[in-house]
This record gives C-alpha cells, sequence and structure tokens, in this order.
C-alpha cells in the first residue's frame, strides 16, 4: 500500500502536512500561497506532502464553498481562564442574536495551535472569526492570505489589514494603581509582569502601572515587580510570597488579572495578614468569580460585553459584505472598549480629610 492517505478516511490539515515535510504550519501556508522567499528544497517537500497526503484536494474544498454556513469560530488560548471563558460565553450570547453559531477553538498557548486556528481544515464550515491569539505576533499573519473575514481581539498583534476590538490595558492599570495611591498606600506592587515582553497585556498593563507612578511623583522600585511564568492562582501565590519574603513590605498590590489577585490574598492572609487592612489589593478582568473571594476583590472591568458584542456586530457584517460598524470605507477598523475600576472589599476605604 502506498503511503496517501484517503481523504475519506482522514480530513488532512495543514498541521499534517507540516508534520510529514518536518517544517512549521506557516511555511505550509506561504507554499500553498505561493510566496517567493520559499526556498526550492522546502516548496519541493512541501509540495511532494500535499500530493503525497492529498491535501490539494482540501484546499480545493475550501476554494469552493460558496454561500454562508451561519457558523463563526472563536480562537482562544484556554477556556479554563475565567478572562477567556466570560469572553466565550458572552460572543456565543451576542453571535446567538444575529442567527450565529459559534465553534470555540482553544488553542492552549500553542503557536502552532494558532496557525491551526487561522488555517486548518476546520475553516470550510466557517463564515469568519473571531481571534485572540498570545504567540503570534504581526510578522507571523502579515504574509497569511485569509479567505474569510476575521476580527483580532485582544493586545498581541496590531495592524490595519484586520478588523480590531481591543481593550484598555494601560488606562485600566494604571486606573487601579491611582486608586491604590488616593487611598494612601505608599510601596505598590505590580504582579504578574513578564519580563523582556514588548508587547501584549503584560507590557501594556505594567506601562499602566508605571505612568501612574511617575504622575503621582513617585519612583519606580524594581523590587516591588513581580514577574510570573502564567497568569493563574499558584502563580499569584508564588510571586506574593516572594514579595514577602524579601522585605519589599509593599502595602497595595496591582495584580494584573483576577487569579494572579486571588493568589496573592491567599498568600496575603496564610502569612496571618490582612487583606486590605495590611495590603490592598486590586485585579483586572472583574471576573465572575471576583466579588465571591473574600474580601470580594476590587478590579477593573476591561468592558467584555462590549468586546463582544462590537467583536460580533463587524464580523457578520463583514461576512455580509457590509462596511463595518457604519463606515464610508472598508478599511479594517479599530475600536478601543472602555474600562472601569469596580470597588470591593479588598480595598481600604479612601483616608478622609
Amino acid at each position: 500500500m502506498g503511503s496517501s492517505v484517503s481523504k475519506d478516511d482522514h480530513v488532512v490539515t495543514m498541521r499534517d502536512v507540516a508534520k510529514a515535510a518536518g517544517v512549521s504550519i506557516k511555511t505550509v501556508s506561504n507554499v500553498v500561497n505561493d510566496y517567493e522567499f520559499v526556498s526550492d528544497k522546502t516548496r519541493a517537500k512541501v509540495n511532494e506532502a500535499i500530493e503525497r497526503l492529498g491535501y490539494v484536494m482540501n484546499v480545493s474544498a475550501r476554494n469552493l464553498r460558496r454561500g454562508r454556513t451561519g457558523i463563526i469560530g472563536l480562537s482562544i488560548p484556554d477556556l479554563q481562564m475565567p478572562y477567556f471563558a466570560q469572553l466565550s460565553s458572552l460572543v456565543i450570547e451576542e453571535a446567538k442574536k444575529v442567527g450565529l453559531r459559534v465553534i470555540v477553538e482553544p488553542t492552549l498557548y500553542s503557536r502552532e495551535g494558532e496557525f491551526d486556528a487561522l488555517l486548518g481544515s476546520q475553516q470550510t464550515m466557517m463564515d469568519g472569526l473571531i481571534y485572540s491569539p498570545l504567540q503570534l505576533g504581526v510578522a507571523d499573519i502579515e504574509d497569511i492570505k485569509l479567505e474569510y473575514p476575521m476580527v483580532l481581539v485582544g493586545e498581541r498583534i496590531f495592524t490595519d489589514r484586520f478588523d480590531h476590538i481591543a481593550t484598555e490595558n494601560v488606562e485600566g492599570a494604571k486606573r487601579a494603581t491611582q486608586y491604590l495611591l488616593q487611598i494612601g498606600c505608599k510601596r505598590v506592587a505590580v504582579l504578574g509582569t513578564h519580563p523582556g515582553e514588548d508587547i501584549g497585556s503584560a507590557s501594556l498593563r505594567l506601562q499602566g502601572y508605571k505612568e501612574a507612578l511617575e504622575e503621582a511623583g513617585v519612583d519606580f522600585d524594581p523590587r516591588l515587580e513581580a514577574p510570573v511564568g502564567m497568569w493563574h492562582r499558584t502563580d499569584g501565590v508564588e510571586a506574593m510570597n516572594h514579595l514577602l519574603d524579601s522585605g519589599a513590605q509593599p502595602d497595595g498590590v496591582v495584580a494584573l488579572n483576577d487569579m494572579l489577585a486571588a493568589g496573592a490574598m491567599h498568600a496575603i492572609q496564610m502569612r496571618g495578614l490582612r487583606v486590605p487592612d495590611d495590603i490592598s489589593v486590586v485585579g483586572f478582568d472583574n471576573s465572575d468569580d471576583s466579588q465571591y473571594l473574600s474580601p470580594a476583590l476590587t478590579s477593573i472591568s476591561p468592558g467584555l460585553e462590549a468586546v463582544a458584542r462590537l467583536s460580533v456586530r463587524v464580523l457578520n457584517e463583514r461576512i455580509a459584505g457590509q462596511h463595518p460598524l457604519g463606515n464610508d470605507t472598508d478599511a479594517a477598523v479599530f475600536r478601543k472598549v472602555s474600562s472601569t475600576l469596580v470597588v470591593r472589599d479588598s480595598t481600604r476605604q479612601p483616608a478622609v480629610a
């Protein structure tokens, strides 16, 4: 028997071709789209894998698809993160209002998964995609030709090729830091940074934190910056313990998401310290669970309802061939949704003058 895989037995994806050829999914896309900068040797290797696996049939099926399926995709990093779980729920709710169904595809913090969400065989079923990447950047997708409309959500990729609904990361973190300074905190720590990151939510929120300090005339103290690997509760516990062990003596904490804040509060309380009397804590995302923590968490609400509403509306209008949001031109739209500070019990009351 030959090594070809029948399309009746398996739907061949770019992931399959990339694995067979020993190259990246992006390289397969470049070959399929006939870009000049692929070497002859690599192009031959990919084309051999495409022919052997029968992927050409898959591309043809995509190109021949006509009409609408009434299905859109939502690509997010992780459904277990409250932010993305809440965004998914809201997108599904908004899509239902306009007669669309949603297929949610977690990419699990993987570059390969994010490429597959853009270029995989599942796109033959979808009219468009709402896309929230964490691993890819502008250089990764700038030269990819998509055969469907896409709306970017989040802070990883900024390009005028695609519509983009963003949130106030800088402004939100700045607002959180300003509030802690206003209620009398003298040593405000930032928990959850990603050293070396130039783009993304962590770097933008760190920027907001630093701007608030500068405007208040407070010097940035690197001892009050607590880096983490991920943004889970365990990371918050470890980072807060490190701050407390270091002698940095924070009396306020801006955690870059609510899960980190929950972990930080747990670590503070396990030391016999009190929230907010000894250390006030502000989170970011205003997740559904934040109000049920003890004490209830003060948090920045990024306006996910508006993010979901706008992203679904823009994508639906693109699918229908309309200019998005009533624009006079077909140019990509960029909208930034306003954030708000939701004050609860994890921050002490403002000092009375």
